[in-house]
């Protein structure tokens, strides 16, 4: 049964290997101390974090994220450790931008499990305020025995004053370097999954059945249609729960059920229902139930499917998370049979060592065995699941070789999300899932061109890597056009040498470029002034209350900068205006996709730092440089390609440009 612990209460512990669950709602890095027997830290080499995962007995995650698992070996602890310390600390405190205390943001819960997942105690963290860095709980020893207490004590001035309350001399050099190391990591993360339904399943659970026409309303009390996360209420304020009286839910004395009156006309529909989700075929007995696309939650078909990627990515990263961590143990319990083995002089010699040994990795084999199984249930079913999504993706979510393409038509509205490529895990080869990015983008992107050796041992020199990532930047930037509204995404090139041009011939000859690309220093020069201007002006007419006061004419179209060969063209006034679209720029529709290396640029030294932090990384070649919001692991990311000899791209952007022009009409 779980300890559920307040602020100051503990709990013994009964096993030695544990995992330290967390989730906080929003990213947060997580850390842990070894102290002494008084709780001091000796030095920084006893404190695991995300620039120093790994300590003994102790692993912790390589980035912030929502969700984290530790890993604690307490028998693998020196005697000089007395306590362990799990530390929380909101990475966004120090850069200024995202939640800087913990007041704002929900409660984390912190919860200590044995390796089968079954909880032996949790911690909600309540009473925080301006705090940014916090003591979530600690694993104690006392006269032996290891136990853990709910501490809850948090600091405001973040990991430096945490560090230097419990006696550690470098806390200042210390905490930068977790900031810098979490910076870092925020540029390989992919993007937190939507949020979770109001019955706590993020989006697994089956969409209830719509209402039909003449069906009336739903029955008070029953759970309505979920309305879709970028649109709000539905029209006509049926929202979840039905419908909803006009008058602050007056109610009716003479009702039976004493409910809310319905004021609404029983036949007439203010809104369009949901289709009803689709029915998934009868299973075999014994058999698990066959995939259906489309059979999570959701107000569209398209966020339905949106849900269910989601949902299959963190399905597959759980469930090698739990393959992994099945491995580990396995290793480590064979480790420590053989040390006691061996540690007895009477079993190095004869049969009897041998037999020992031998029964170990008997062992050892079968645990694995028994992982490998459930990995491999669990896959099949997933794979299963993408051979029924992938055919079902619209156009936003599907890749270039997508029957779907062939039938492509303008949009009239903008889509949840676009596809920038798959991911996959090496447990899983076969398995792709889609990387799907919400709709505006919330960050620009760098198509990294600076990678020279691809994960299978190939080498591709630099030319061909720049040109690889110039042409996966056109695949990003049509998708873009092709996803959008007619005139309502609009494409700007700076090329500064000309040395994109091949591979930006999809764009200009099929004319859905805003203008020519801009070359040479001059062209720099204009288009940064050009963008920062309407990045300024939007941004005046937002905190002046008066959005409509924007010049005539003004463009209110969602702005993308391409921009090729940086740093050539640059100087310093066009890196900073550079920068300056970075940060302003994604909150008002004016965003960046850098094609860079950026060992060529390290000439600005750490003025491009922050810049390169900002941006998601991608690239031309397959690299398992991206990690997920739960366990951190590194995912292959596989960019987007166009089929060999296919004219897809060439015939959608025609499209998008005839629409361009029918609508400027």
């Amino acid at each position: 049964m779980t300890a559920e612990l307040v602020r100051g209460q503990n709990h013994p512990l009964s096993q030695s290997r544990l995992e330290i669950r967390i989730s906080a709602g929003t990213p947060v890095a997580a850390a842990a101390a070894l102290g002494d027997e008084n709780g001091r830290i000796h030095g920084t080499e006893w404190v695991a974090h995300p620039g120093a995962p790994v300590q003994p007995g102790l692993e912790v995650s390589r980035q912030a994220a929502a969700d984290h698992r530790l890993a604690v070996d307490l028998d693998a602890m020196t005697d000089a450790v007395h306590r362990v310390s799990v530390l929380l600390a909101l990475p966004a405190a120090n850069a200024g931008a995202g939640p800087a205390r913990f007041g704002s943001v929900a409660a984390p819960f912190v919860a200590v499990t044995g390796l089968d997942g079954t909880e032996v105690a949790s911690y909600t963290i309540t009473g925080l305020n301006l705090e940014s860095a916090v003591v979530a709980l600690e694993l104690y020893r006392r006269q032996g025995a290891w136990k853990v207490r709910a501490v809850g004590q948090g600091y405001a001035g973040g990991l430096a004053e945490l560090f230097a309350d419990q006696g550690l001399s470098e806390a200042a050099q210390l905490a930068a370097g977790i900031d810098e190391a979490v910076a870092k990591g925020l540029v390989r993360s992919v993007q937190a999954p939507p949020p979770r339904t109001p019955e706590g399943d993020r989006s697994r659970q089956a969409a209830a059945p719509a209402v039909g026409p003449d069906q009336g309303a739903a029955p008070q009390g029953a759970p309505g249609p979920v309305p879709p996360a970028y649109g709000g209420q539905p029209a006509g304020g049926q929202g979840q729960g039905g419908p909803q009286p006009p008058y602050g839910g007056a109610t009716d004395p003479h009702a039976p059920s004493g409910g809310p009156v319905d004021y609404s006309h029983p036949r007439r529909q203010t809104s369009v229902p949901p289709p009803p989700p689709p029915a998934a075929p009868p299973a075999h007995p014994g058999q698990p139930a066959r995939p259906v696309a489309g059979d999570a939650t959701g107000w569209s078909m398209e966020e339905r499917l949106y849900n269910q990627v989601w949902g299959m990515f963190e399905d597959l990263a759980r469930t090698a998370a739990a393959y992994r961590s099945a491995v580990d143990f396995a290793e480590s319990r064979m480790d420590k049979e053989l040390e006691q083995a061996l540690s007895d002089p009477r079993s190095r010699i004869g049969g009897q060592g041998d037999a020992a040994r031998e029964a170990a990795r008997a062992r050892y084999t079968q645990l694995v065995d028994q992982a490998r199984a459930s990995l491999d249930r669990d896959l099949d079913q997933l794979a299963a699941e993408s051979e029924v999504v992938e055919p079902a993706l619209p156009p936003a979510f599907a890749r270039w070789d997508n029957p779907c393409w062939h039938a492509y038509r303008v949009p009239m509205e903008i889509p949840m999300a676009l596809r920038l490529g798959d991911l996959r895990l090496p447990e899983a080869e076969s398995i792709r899932i889609p990387m799907l990015l919400r709709l505006p983008l919330e960050r620009g992107l760098w198509i990294d061109s600076g990678r020279t050796e691809s994960l299978d041992g190939s080498f591709t020199d630099s030319h061909d890597m720049r040109r690889l990532a110039m042409d996966t930047a056109v695949a990003h930037a049509a998708r873009l056009l092709a996803v959008y509204p007619a005139g309502e995404f609009t494409v700007h090139v700076v090329d500064p040498a000309g040395s994109g041009a091949q591979a930006l011939a999809p764009l200009t000859q099929t004319g859905v470029l805003a203008g020519p690309p801009a070359q040479g220093a001059a062209g720099v020069t204009e288009v940064l002034a050009r963008l920062t201007q309407r990045v300024d002006l939007v941004q005046m007419a937002l905190r002046g209350g008066a959005p409509d006061a924007l010049p005539p004419g003004f463009d209110t179209s969602q702005q993308l900068l391409i921009v090729n060969d940086f740093p050539h063209g640059f100087d310093d006034r066009a890196v900073n205006q550079l920068r300056y679209l970075v940060d302003e720029g994604p909150s008002v529709g004016v965003h960046l996709m850098m094609v860079a290396d950026r060992e060529e640029s390290a000439g600005y030294g750490p003025l491009l730092d922050p810049l390169w932090r900002s941006l998601l990384r991608l690239t031309a070649v397959p690299d398992d440089h991206l990690a997920d919001p739960w366990v951190g692991h590194a995912w292959t990311y596989e960019p987007p390609s166009v089929p060999p000899g296919s004219e897809v791209l060439r015939q959608v952007l025609t499209q998008v440009a005839e629409a361009r022009r029918t609508w400027n009409r």
